[in-house]
């Protein structure tokens, strides 16, 4: 009987102590995993931000490349635009300047000198000196060359045309326009020769076909002028 009690006694204390054991294993583990994980969270957090910084890096120095290359490109074209208006207001002011070296030259008809000269002469004349275009001999055939421009849109250097009748048989060259809009040329009239007019004249204005200009705005002729040759001469009044 003592033996049995004494066999049940042992058996109860090594049940709760493999119970202990069981408990303290399963308990513990857990700690140590908690600690590991919490540890390699931290890590790849770590990680996950240097990665943000750099892509946000990559992102900000490709966005200054852009800008810096956008700033570039447009600067060039400010310059490129500024130079073609410095080469054509220079181009321009050069033929009115050459043009109003003639003032008071006398008309004659056929005429191609400072003696005595004609309204496509003195156009010819002056485009060819001051910028380098040999033009058609006669108005009818000068009003081939260039671009068609409107009345309200004429400029200095453009060309202005007249007829009497169907054909072109005058020219001359805007001189100026006014804040208020009055056109006025140069050009060589029959009656006082080389001397500037006004397109609202009421001898003038009734006779102005349309206008054409022979200067693009390169500070470059249409048309390819420089290579046209002259022809015989032509009506003019």
């Amino acid at each position: 009987m003592k033996k049995r009690v004494l066999f049940y006694l042992v058996a109860l204390v090594t049940t709760v102590s493999m119970q202990s054991c069981a408990t303290n294993y399963v308990v513990s583990k857990p700690a140590t995993y908690t600690k590991e994980y919490k540890t390699d969270a931290k890590l790849a957090s770590l990680d996950t931000k240097k990665a943000e910084l750099d892509r946000q890096k990559l992102i900000d120095s490709f966005l200054a490349e852009k800008a810096a290359s956008i700033a570039n490109a447009k600067n060039a074209i400010k310059k490129s635009e500024i130079a073609k208006s410095i080469r054509y207001n220079k181009t321009i002011d050069n033929i009115l300047t050459e043009a109003e070296t003639y003032l008071g030259t006398p008309y004659r008809y056929g005429g191609t000198t400072r003696n005595g000269i004609d309204c496509s002469a003195f156009v010819l004349s002056v485009f060819g000196a001051a910028a380098g275009l040999s033009l058609p001999r006669v108005a009818a055939a000068q009003s081939q060359e260039g671009e068609r421009i409107e009345k309200g849109d004429l400029q200095k250097g453009d060309l202005v045309f007249f007829s009497q009748g169907r054909r072109i048989s005058h020219v001359g060259i805007v001189e100026s326009v006014t804040e208020e809009g009055e056109v006025k040329f140069i050009h060589a009239a029959t009656s006082k020769g080389v001397m500037v007019s006004s397109l609202n004249d009421s001898y003038w204005g009734p006779k102005y076909r349309f206008g054409k200009r022979i200067i693009n705005e390169n500070g470059e002729a249409y048309n390819n002028l420089a290579s046209t040759t002259p022809s015989s001469n032509g009506t003019s009044f």
